[in-house]
This record gives structure tokens, C-alpha cells and sequence, in this order.
């Protein structure tokens, strides 16, 4: 029985209390302060705050050689490193993984910045943020995790070998006579420079013996305990060329709002040639799957929230267009940056954005320290960076066991196609080839013959597997060698897919056998 009684429907856009509606808004916000509470517990804040210190000190000087060696004014790499801290850091996505200037972006920022020019750059980082916005809005992060593995590590490949190319002139304060294979074919005469000026003896000097104290560093485990390595290595070389006030380059220094240029109209204008179109989808698919495979590594070292792969990516997306706005270098979520703010013990976001908080202050009090950092000191640390991003071991692996020759295949082709050409162009070589790699794996087609044992009859062909034309030569092949005065009875139930090519090529077949049949047709298709 109804109750004649009416209930007035609440309004549009709000919950009756105790819905569940109502229930999930209040857990969220409850959650929400609770979040922020937990932050300043005293606990947190024993673990945050010299983590927060450990990843600002590794921070600097990768954040100044990454804007160096991409050709743009130190503060600029600064600037994304205080964006990454203080717009990225309290966003959502990845609770522990620490943002900024990258050594994977460094040789397209060069080829970008050497194309269009420094003012240009703002735009170019602009649109590729608002774009990550776009893809992170569209819940697209997921599909990053479908990419090749033989073609990230291809590309890290190629990007580390135009790295270490590129930093060894920066290493002997001499000039690179162009990017990629001219880098590389360029190094003899390098070489010759070495022992045969003696300045540009002395900053190999300086270089070598920085990159030799990087890699030495972490195996004194005390010290790199208390100073990371880059930083040690630096602040050891600068020590060393004023005390004997050896003639070697430092950093030019412009000061924060000589280099911070927001692009203007004319700036933005350059969008809409398809070079720098380009450039822009290069910057946002990188910088984004270079993130969200840094966020995979990251959570495989902590027990705590996974990371939420949209979530992360609109992060990216805000902080690379609030660098666009800046004129700033483009930014991605770096694992050396988070691997160190884990090591030191960091539990909440409170670290990576007080690692922002440092690097503003540093840039706002002592800008001009970096004026005594050699620009040698810098390469040295980059040459070490870009030799990590080799993947020795991986493709050492890969090599071993026979199963995984194609993808070994497929990271060869793309470091070398990125080193020949432009990251762009060598990544979509990689990708391509990886797509027809697995097309042919998966494109396995076998036959199934019956009657063989007796000497009169119809054969009875059944093909199995996917047909296509990338194992129809094969499969022609296998066809061409059945008894030609035996009937053929070809059974294609068995495919799970032919596409056009197969399917005209065996109807060929079979009107050809059929015509060289003496008295009725001896193939049919069923």
C-alpha cells in the first residue's frame, strides 16, 4: 500500500544527508584535511625535511648542466626545478616522485632552442603542458604503459650517446661542430686538441676529474651519505680552479629576470608551422611517458599509494604549461631526483615541495654562486647522466637469449636512427618497427594436412593461426609443395584472421590449380 504522504525531491546539484552521494563528498574532504594535517605532524616532518634537503642539493646542479648543455641560461633550468617543487608537488598522482629538468629532454630542447630560437621555447613547452592536460583529462596515461620497452630503452640510448658526445666538448671548454653524428664523428679531432692545447688540456682535466669523482662517489658510502655525488663533485671542482685560479670557462650568469622570457604574440604565432607543431608532440609524449615509466620505477620502491597515471599526467601537464608561461625548460618526473628523495626517507609530497622551496630561495639569494662553477665541472656530471642512460645491461640480456633478438633489434634501430636523425624521427622509426615486430610474432600460420598416407583421394588442407601478409610467402610456399594430382579440399575454419592479401592470394591459388585440373576442379575453398 502507497503512503499518500509526498517527499519533496532535493535540489539539482546537491545529495539527501546520509546518500551515498553526500557519504563520498565527506570521506573525500575528511580524507582530503586529513592529508594535510598528517603533513605537519612532527614525525612527517623528521623524515620530509631533510629528505627535502637531500633532493635539493642533487637537484642544482643537474638542474643547471641540464639547461647548460641544452643551450639556454642556467636559471631557466632552476625555474622548472621550482616548478616541479611547488606546482607539481602538491598535486595529485605520484605521492614520492620528484619533478624537473631532464637529461632525456636535453638533445630536443638543443635541436628545439638551435631551430626556433630561446624565445620560442616558452611556447613550444606551453603547448606540449596543455596538451599533457588534454591527454590526462582524456584518461589517455594508461595507454603509456603499452609502449615498447625496446623502444624507450632505444631512445634512452640514442639520447645518452648525443648526450656524452655533446658534453665531451663541454668538457674541454671547445665547441661542438654540430649535433648528433657530427658530435661523434667530430671526437678525433677533440682528442687532438686535448694534447695539443694546453687549455683545453686543463678543462679535460677539470671534467674528467669530476666525472671520475661521480662515479666514484657512491661507493664512499659514508660521504654520499651526508653530500650526493653531482654535488660533490661540482663544489670540488669549483674549489679547485679558484684555488689555482685556472683558466677554464664558468657559467655565464644573467640573473632570474634577464632569463625568465614569457612568450609573446609573435612567440606563439610559431605554433602553427608543422615543424614546431612537431616539436610540441615530440615534448609531450616524451616528457609524459619518460614520467609516467619514472612513476612505475618509483612505486616498485615503496610500499605506499600506487601512483593514479591521469592524475600524474595532468600534474606534468600543469607544471610544463606554468614553464611554457615562464619561458622555462619543459619538465618530467626523474628518477634520479625521486630514487634519492626515497633513499633519504621522505613519506608524504611535503619533501619535493619543500626541495622547491629550497631551490627558490637559492636562486633568490645566491644567484651569483653559479658564476664560479666551471663549465667544465657540469659536463662532467652530464657525460655521467648520459652514460646511465645507456642500457648496457638490458641489452646485454637481450642479446643472451635468443626469444628476445627482435627486441634487441628494435632498441638497436632506434638509438641509432635517434643518433642519425632527430629524437623524433628516430623514436617513430623504433615504434614502427616495433609494431611490425609484433605483428609478425603474432601473425603465426601453420597448415594441417590429412590424406597423406594414402595415394588416392582429396587432400584435406586445413590452414590455422592469423593469415597475413606478412607470412604469406611462407604460407604459398607450403601450399606449392602439396601433390599436384591430388584434389585439394582447403578448410579456412580454422583462422582466427585473414586479412585481404591472404584472401586473394588463395583464391588465385585455387582458380589456378583448378585450371590445371584434367577433369573437374581439384581445389575448393570451404
Amino acid at each position: 500500500m502507497r503512503s499518500s504522504s509526498a517527499s519533496t525531491p532535493p535540489e539539482r546539484g546537491t545529495s539527501r544527508p546520509g546518500s551515498p552521494g553526500s557519504e563520498r563528498r565527506k570521506s573525500r574532504t575528511s580524507a582530503s584535511f586529513r592529508g594535510l594535517r598528517s603533513v605537519w605532524k612532527p614525525g612527517v616532518l623528521r623524515s620530509d625535511l631533510p629528505a627535502s634537503l637531500v633532493v635539493f642539493l642533487v637537484a642544482v646542479p643537474l638542474c643547471v648542466g641540464i639547461a647548460v648543455a641544452s643551450g639556454v641560461p642556467p636559471e631557466l633550468g632552476l625555474v622548472t626545478g621550482i616548478v616541479g617543487g611547488l606546482v607539481v608537488g602538491p598535486m595529485p598522482g605520484s605521492n614520492l616522485q620528484v619533478s624537473g629538468p631532464a637529461a632525456g629532454l636535453t638533445v630536443l630542447v638543443y635541436e628545439a632552442v638551435r631551430t626556433y630560437g630561446l624565445p620560442v621555447l616558452g611556447a613550444l613547452v606551453l603547448a606540449a603542458g596543455l596538451l599533457q592536460l588534454a591527454m590526462g583529462a582524456l584518461r589517455l596515461g594508461r595507454w603509456f604503459r603499452a609502449v615498447s620497452v625496446a623502444v624507450v630503452q632505444g631512445m634512452l640510448a640514442g639520447i645518452g650517446l648525443v648526450l656524452v658526445a655533446g658534453q665531451l666538448y663541454a668538457l674541454a671548454d671547445a665547441e661542438a661542430p654540430g649535433a648528433g653524428l657530427a658530435s661523434i664523428g667530430g671526437l678525433p679531432t677533440l682528442a687532438g686538441d686535448v694534447f695539443g692545447d694546453p687549455a683545453v688540456r686543463t678543462a679535460a682535466a677539470v671534467g674528467v676529474g669530476t666525472l671520475l669523482v661521480v662515479a666514484v662517489w657512491p661507493r664512499l658510502r659514508a660521504a654520499a651519505r651526508l653530500v650526493p655525488g653531482p654535488l660533490a663533485a661540482v663544489l670540488l671542482a669549483t674549489v679547485v680552479v679558484a684555488v689555482f685560479d685556472l683558466p677554464v670557462a664558468r657559467i655565464e650568469v644573467q640573473g632570474l629576470g634577464g632569463a625568465v622570457q614569457p612568450p609573446g604574440s609573435d612567440e606563439l604565432a610559431r605554433l602553427t608551422e608543422l615543424g614546431a607543431l612537431g616539436t610540441v608532440l615530440a615534448f609531450a609524449l616524451i616528457a609524459s611517458a619518460e614520467s609516467l615509466f619514472s612513476a612505475a620505477a618509483v612505486d616498485r620502491m615503496h610500499d605506499g599509494p600506487p601512483t593514479r597515471y591521469d592524475r600524474e599526467l595532468m600534474a606534468q601537464g600543469a607544471g610544463n604549461t606554468v614553464c611554457g608561461l615562464l619561458g622555462a625548460l619543459p619538465m618530467t618526473a626523474v628518477i634520479v631526483r625521486s630514487s634519492a628523495n626515497l633513499r633519504a626517507g621522505a613519506r608524504t609530497k611535503l619533501s619535493r615541495v619543500l626541495h622547491g622551496v629550497w631551490l627558490l630561495a637559492f636562486v633568490v639569494l645566491l644567484p651569483q654562486v653559479l658564476g664560479l662553477v666551471p663549465v667544465a665541472a657540469l659536463a662532467g656530471v652530464l657525460v655521467h647522466a648520459g652514460w646511465r642512460l645507456l642500457p648496457v645491461r638490458e641489452f646485454g640480456r637481450m642479446c643472451r637469449d635468443r626469444a628476445q633478438w627482435g627486441e634487441a633489434l628494435v632498441l638497436l634501430v632506434t638509438g641509432v636512427a635517434v643518433v642519425l636523425t632527430n629524437l623524433f624521427e628516430g623514436v617513430l622509426i623504433g615504434l614502427v618497427l616495433a609494431v611490425v615486430k609484433s605483428a609478425w610474432d603474432t601473425s603465426q600460420v601453420h597448415l594441417e594436412v590429412a590424406g597423406r598416407e594414402r595415394d588416392d583421394g582429396p587432400l584435406r588442407v586445413r590452414v590455422l593461426g592469423y593469415a597475413t601478409f606478412l607470412r604469406l610467402p611462407r604460407l604459398l610456399d607450403q601450399l606449392a609443395q602439396l601433390p599436384p594430382e591430388r584434389p585439394v579440399e582447403l578448410d579456412l575454419s580454422g583462422l582466427r584472421h585473414m586479412d585481404l592479401a591472404c584472401r586473394t592470394a588463395l583464391e588465385e591459388w585455387a582458380e589456378r590449380r583448378a585450371a590445371t585440373a584434367r577433369a573437374e576442379p581439384e581445389a575448393a575453398v570451404r
